[in-house]
């Protein structure tokens, strides 16, 4: 009754009696609390909106009436006033009359207080309304009404059914277009939302990242930062990070302007800062980068490269950064040289890491735009990439599909900071500094490459660091031999431009040169050559001289006198003088330094030639008689013959200068050794003084002469008698001095060769001849000193390495590695065209021996022939072998060994004549003893050619002259053997590089090893086999498949002693998946010669007769050696599949056109795989092994069921993820591998125990004992492994995998003993029979439960745990365990 006679109020009354009661709030204007009045109080809200400033108007009044609701909220007129209230402020907010200001933020929060006491009715008719409005949301301010979502949610989902209604208008609003304010609203509100779920939050999080490219640029930064706000309080921070990596590194990607670099720039500093705020935040960037390879993008290297400026998360985030980038490398080399990956998997693990490339590449130029602070973590990166040493297969891999390769990624990483950056230029340096004197030498190779690029790229900014290098520079004598000498070569093209540096570095050598440690000197001594070789560079080029370069001044220029003129040659010749003295290494690298220093400055020749004489003297005299004083190249010391002067190198060095003298008089003036000193000859004594290169010239005739027609009583008289003659160091000495005689005629027989290009037709008759007695001089000399020595071998080589090889791992001083060769490749050219002639004339002679000569002269021109062959082959030989030890930039290299290509032409020709073989010996001496020598000595002749020819091919292989190596080869067989070079088949190869290996296989090749196998020149044809492999693995498909299939009509035939290769062929020149099939018919049908029942078993295979008991043996061990190179293959394939398992996992599957995502593909590529090998090994369970090979078969099938064990662990969900159904080609291959394998594995044990007892009498009983009790147990370990992730998966996914299991098995492998064991055989196995028949009875799961759990007691609880392997000598969990029966039981209504 009393509202119904309360007066009326205005707006104005309202306002007033709010304002002017607000300090007794205890009772309500009874007006309010008439239900008929609030049609006027909403119409006031209405009209105050019209109002010209309706902000302020709209806010006091709903203030006001807010304020009296608050008084007596639960009364009912005043909750219906308030939800009419709200609903149209919404209205009226929505229609834009209310302005987007603090006073509306004050209103709508007041009205949030009040949500409690609104009807669920009108909460969703509110509700309701703010959705229909999203639509309109433009900016921030538009989207104030959705402060009251979160409240309202909570309030309607307390009520009955109210979380569906919360769950649809939730959906409502996802499935709407978003605006930029709408987007950035829902991002702040969302922690407010507790009815979101994960999967609900991974939609929202999918949402907010699809529409994040409608934000403007530089709201960015402020989203990024909520976002890691919410992940931080845990709200999917999985997502929300591969959301914002995915968003800059893809969508934003393409946009590369300044502000959005300064955009991304900011973007990480709050990662930084929220990773320091929340160490979670780091593990999770860690853990994407570990396991979504497909996450890896510049944003991505850029988070991690910030993160690490975290102290906590510095070294771990950097490693995981270079693994990832070190693993993208190795996988896409590995996946190109597996064979049984598809093309397109091949193809994308390429792109993957030219991803790689591309992302840390733009991640380090970008870094200069607001991102400094990750510049030391650049710095960082590039070092740790440039320590992971390459591995001489992946750089080829990577050169050869345009990849910069791992070192070469860490030097552009640095090279770049250094260009673009001030302040890293001296982090650089110092981390350089200390890199180099605490790696490897290996390791620090890599980085003083760093340095040298550095220096010859930017020389001028690497003047400011000319401190720290002197630093560097002062452990040279601490410092490895290699390492100290290559950083001397690094810092060259600095010294050009520092006097200063030249200086100290020639101070740093000097006390080097006094040190004791030999290492020490031969650095040194290449040092001294190098800085020579500088100086000599810069005036060839047009340089400046170094001279004339100018710098501060430092003390080391004081001890060190200034230069008069003449060079550094002539400054430092005291200390060649030195090394004059030193070690024979140290001579030679003098020697070979002064070849280079001619090369590059011819003329120096004179003052090297006026250095050289008279040490040389020293040796050979300059009278009449010309005597060559070998044996003081020698001397004793510690009771060991060691040469001391290497007498054939200086040969060969002045040999070689003098040829490269230009012609006419040399002039010394200026480079005399003397004139350093400040003085010169008079004009008299200098015309009547002979130049050195004459008297030079005039003691190597003297020699050849001496040699030209020598005998061993000559040799005998050179190579000087010794007290100690009869004695072990008389020997000793005379095999040094022999050594060095071998290489003086490998001297003469280069200048020769030399003389013989230019000389008439008259005087190649005579050099020919000299060149024949010399290789004749050369045999004898070798043969007696192998005689001496009871030694039947060739000589070894011990000379030292050459000079400039720093690239070559130091292998240490016991061990030498090849000289650089006295015989160049022309000569040796030069020999091969002789041999090939003077062999044609043996041929010739032979037809009309009885004829024109007697039979002793045949036999005197064979055996001349013979001596001239075998030489000029080992000579090839050890020249191709040595080609790829010389550094490719070495001046020797193009002169010694030029193209070594040109060898090719002459050998195959020698080939030719070596097959087919004088006529008199293959037609009347086959019976004569000296028929059958003659015999012997050509196919091993011919035996030694086809190496060469191989070692050719394969160095050819490695660079791109492969084509022409093998049209110079076809060409010759063509032009002097009628081959026809083309054929219907190859004419349709449009390749040039495809079509030239296939004429070669088929035109040259198969004709040769098929007319071999019929001269039953069985070692020849081995290395042709080894060539066919080589080549045939270089072709695509279709034709290597048909090279396979030529293979397998080979072991058609009965070539025993060629089986081996014969099947390895076969198999390795068949592509996958069929090669399995071919070992899979190899293994069936070895089957049946080596049954364990002997009875049954053939004596050759019917199908291919190659295959009989004489050579089961090899085949049976080049089947299981093809089988652990794809048991090795699946290794890495298993790292993969768990990598695409995560992916699976979390639902990123990548569909293209509907075709199967890459790891589905990859899986069943895998499981084919596996299932080819489980048939291969099931046919050698069946078979009867020796014991080495049965050995290696368990090892096998332990690795083997290893994998299985894994692969089966990867199928098994993890928490809160759905479990899979196994795919079809999974289960046949868990059927396979239970029916085919396991079972008769078990067999294949015990028979091997049985045998194994029966024969432990002999020697070797003890070594098997130990060898088995590691390789049984460990099987039967993994097999339990295997079946126990069936188990588990089969629970799991209701599918019964085991059912085809063996019932009972009794994992009993011991050994035995006879003694005590026989007498209680018979009853053990009656009882274990008993019991497992009991145990098959009770099939029940329930006991396989109980087994279950007993064995995940006693086995690891992953399969990655149980890394014990067989070869590696390890003892498996298994071989600790108590002796225990295992039975697996299921049956099929068990799922």
């Amino acid at each position: 009754m009393t509202t119904a006679t309360a007066p009326p109020l205005s707006d104005a009354d309202i306002i007033r009696l709010a304002q002017n009661d607000h300090q007794d709030t205890s009772s309500v204007p009874p007006y309010l609390l008439s239900s008929e009045s609030h049609e006027a109080l909403i119409s006031f809200l209405h009209s105050r909106s019209s109002f010209h400033s309706p902000s302020l108007a709209v806010s006091e009044y709903a203030h006001s009436l807010l304020s009296f609701i608050f008084l007596a909220p639960e009364t009912p007129s005043l909750s219906s006033l308030l939800s009419s209230l709200l609903v149209n402020y919404i209205n009226l907010f929505a229609l834009l009359k209310i302005p987007r200001d603090t006073n509306s933020v004050k209103t709508i929060h007041f009205f949030s207080t009040l949500l409690n006491h609104v009807p669920i009715k009108d909460l969703k008719s509110v509700v309701n309304l703010i959705v229909l409005d999203v639509l309109h949301i433009v900016n921030l301010d538009d989207a104030q009404l959705l402060e009251l979502l979160p409240k309202c949610f909570d309030l309607i989902r307390e009520s009955e059914r109210g979380g569906d209604y919360v769950n649809s208008v939730f959906d409502r609003v996802l499935d709407c277009n978003w605006s930029k304010g709408l987007l950035v609203k829902m991002v702040s509100l969302v922690k407010d939302f507790a009815f979101i779920d994960k999967a609900r939050g991974r939609e929202f999080l999918e949402k907010v990242f699809d529409e994040m490219k409608i934000v403007d640029l530089q709201d960015l930064p402020s989203l990024v930062y909520q976002l890691l706000v919410l992940a931080s309080k845990g709200f999917n921070k999985r997502e929300i990070i591969e959301g914002i990596v995915g968003f800059f590194g893809s969508k934003m990607g393409s946009k590369v302007t300044s502000i959005v670099r300064q955009v991304e720039g900011t973007v990480l500093l709050h990662f930084n800062f929220a990773v320091k705020q929340d160490p979670s935040l780091g593990q999770e960037v860690i853990g994407l980068v570990k396991s979504d390879v497909q996450a890896f993008n510049h944003f991505t290297v850029s988070v991690m490269l910030s993160i690490a400026r975290v102290r906590r998360f510095s070294e771990t985030s950097m490693r995981i950064l270079k693994t990832a980038v070190v693993a993208a490398y190795h996988d896409s080399k590995f996946s190109k040289d597996c064979k049984w990956l598809p093309d397109n998997l091949k193809e994308e693990y390429l792109q993957r890491v030219k991803v790689v490339e591309k992302a840390v590449l733009r991640a380090v130029n970008e870094s200069n735009n607001g991102r400094e602070h990750i510049v030391p973590s650049v710095v960082q990166l590039g070092l740790l990439l440039l320590e992971s040493l390459e591995e001489g297969n992946l750089k080829e891999f990577c050169s050869s599909n345009g990849l910069l390769g791992i070192e070469e990624l860490g030097i552009q990483i640095l090279k770049t900071l250094f260009e673009v950056y001030d302040m890293a230029r001296n982090e650089i340096i110092e981390q350089c500094k200390f890199r180099v004197l605490s790696l490897k030498p290996a390791q620090s190779m890599l980085i003083i490459r760093l340095i040298g690029i550095l220096v010859r790229s930017y020389p001028y900014p690497m003047l400011e660091h000319v401190p720290r290098l002197k630093e560097l520079l002062d452990y040279f004598t601490f410092m490895n031999g290699k390492v100290a000498s290559y950083l001397v070569t690094a810092l060259l093209p600095l010294i050009k431009f520092s006097r200063d540096l030249q200086d100290y570095t020639v101070l740093v050598v000097r006390k080097a040169m006094f040190r004791r440690e030999d290492t020490v000197r031969l650095a040194a001594t290449n040092a001294i050559i190098d800085l020579i070789l500088a100086e000599k560079q810069s005036k060839t080029d047009g340089s400046f001289s170094l001279q004339d370069s100018s710098s501060q001044a430092s003390c080391s220029q004081q001890e060190i006198p200034c230069s008069t003129g003449g060079g550094l040659f002539q400054e430092l010749n005291a200390l060649l003088q030195r090394c004059l003295y030193q070690q024979a290494k140290v001579k030679e690298v003098m020697y070979h330094g002064f070849v280079r220093l001619v090369l590059v400055d011819p003329s120096t020749g004179g003052p090297v030639l006026d250095f050289l004489l008279p040490h040389f003297l020293c040796f050979i005299g300059e009278d009449t008689d010309g005597q060559l004083g070998v044996s003081q190249c020698v001397k004793t010391e510690n009771g060991k013959a060691l040469i001391q002067e290497p007498l054939d190198c200086l040969l060969f060095c002045v040999s070689l200068i003098l040829l490269l003298q230009p012609h006419g008089k040399i002039n010394r003036d200026s480079d005399a050794p003397w004139t350093c000193f400040g003085f010169s000859f008079s004009q008299e004594a200098e015309e009547g003084r002979k130049l050195p290169s004459e008297t030079l010239s005039s003691a190597l005739l003297k020699i050849r002469k001496l040699l030209q027609n020598g005998n061993l009583k000559v040799l005998s008289d050179i190579l000087g008698q010794t007290q100690e003659e009869n004695t072990c160091l008389g020997e000793e000495k005379r095999k040094c001095c022999s050594l060095i005689l071998l290489g003086i005629i490998e001297v003469l027989l280069n200048t020769i060769a030399n003389e013989l290009e230019k000389a008439s037709d008259a005087e190649k008759l005579e050099l020919e001849k000299e060149f024949i007695g010399f290789v004749d001089l050369h045999d004898s000399l070798e043969k007696d000193s192998c005689t001496r020595h009871g030694s039947g071998t060739r000589r070894v080589n011990v000379r030292a390495t050459a000079p400039d090889t720093p690239n070559i791992p130091d292998s240490g001083n016991n061990l030498t590695q090849e000289r650089i060769s006295f015989l160049a490749t022309s000569s040796i050219f030069q020999l091969l065209e002789i041999v090939v002639k003077l062999y044609n004339i043996e041929c010739s002679n032979g037809v009309t021996a009885s004829q024109k000569h007697s039979q002793s002269s045949l036999s005197k021109t064979t055996k001349c022939c013979s001596k001239m062959i075998s030489f000029v082959l080992d000579a090839t030989l050890r020249q191709i072998k040595s080609y790829p030890i010389v550094g490719k930039e070495d001046p020797l290299k193009t002169l010694i060994y030029a193209d070594i290509n040109i060898l090719g032409g002459p050998l195959l020709k020698l080939i030719f004549l070596l097959k087919s073989g004088p006529k008199s010996m293959t037609d009347q001496k086959k019976k004569e003893t000296k028929g059958r020598k003659s015999v012997e000595e050509r196919k091993e002749h011919l035996h030694l050619a086809f190496v060469c020819l191989k070692e050719l091919i394969t160095i050819s292989l490695r660079s791109s002259r492969l084509t022409e190596l093998l049209e110079d080869l076809l060409s010759v067989a063509t032009v002097g053997h009628g081959l026809d070079n083309e054929s219907e088949e190859s004419s349709k190869i449009d390749d040039q590089h495809i079509r030239s290996k296939e004429l070669f296989i088929e035109k040259l090749l198969k004709p040769l090893i098929l007319e071999l196998l019929g001269l039953s020149y069985l070692r020849e044809v081995e290395v042709l086999y080894d060539v066919l492999l080589m080549l045939g693995n270089k072709l695509p498909c279709k034709w290597k498949n048909s090279h396979g299939a030529w293979a397998m009509d080979l072991c058609k035939s009965p070539h025993t002693n060629v089986a081996k290769s014969v099947v390895k062929l076969a198999v390795c020149l068949t592509a996958p998946p069929n090669d399995l099939l071919v070992a899979q018919a190899i293994a069936e049908e070895l089957l049946k010669v080596t049954k364990m029942e002997v009875d049954d078993s053939l004596e050759v295979s019917e199908v291919y007769p190659l295959i009989n008991q004489s050579t089961s043996t090899n085949i049976t061990s080049c089947i299981l050696q093809i089988i652990e190179t794809v048991i090795v293959d699946m290794d890495w394939a298993i790292k993969e599949l768990k990598r695409f398992c995560l992916i699976a996992q979390k639902s990123i599957h990548i569909h293209r056109n509907g075709e199967q995502s890459p790891g589905m593909t990859f899986e069943e590529n895998l499981y084919l795989r596996a299932e080819a090998v489980v048939k291969v090994l099931s046919s050698f369970a069946l078979m009867s092994l020796n014991y080495p090979q049965a050995e290696h078969y368990l090892r096998l099938a332990a690795k083997f069921y290893k994998h299985l064990a894994q692969m089966s662990k990867l199928k098994i969900a993890p928490k809160g993820c759905k479990q899979l159904f196994p795919s079809l080609q999974y289960q046949k291959l868990v059927e396979l591998t239970c029916k085919q394998l396991t079972v008769p594995l078990y067999n294949f044990v015990a028979e091997m125990q049985r045998v194994q007892i029966e024969n432990d009498k002999s020697k070797g009983a003890i070594n098997k004992i130990k060898r088995e009790n590691k390789c049984i147990p460990d099987l039967i370990f993994q097999i339990e492994d295997y079946e126990k992730y069936l188990i588990q998966l089969s629970k799991k996914s209701k599918v019964n995998l085991l059912r085809h299991a063996k019932r009972s098995t009794a994992r009993d492998f011991r050994i035995l003993d006879p003694i005590r064991e026989d007498a209680s055989n018979h009853e053990h196995e009656a009882n274990h029979i008993d019991s497992a028949a009991a145990e098959d009875e009770s099939g029940e799961y329930s006991k396989d439960n109980e087994m279950n759990s007993s064995e995940n007691v006693l086995s690891p609880p992953a399969v990655e745990d149980s890394e014990s392997d067989g070869q590696n000598g390890g003892v498996s969990p298994a071989a600790k365990r108590l002796k225990r029966g295992r039975v697996v039981q299921d049956s099929d209504a068990e799922v």
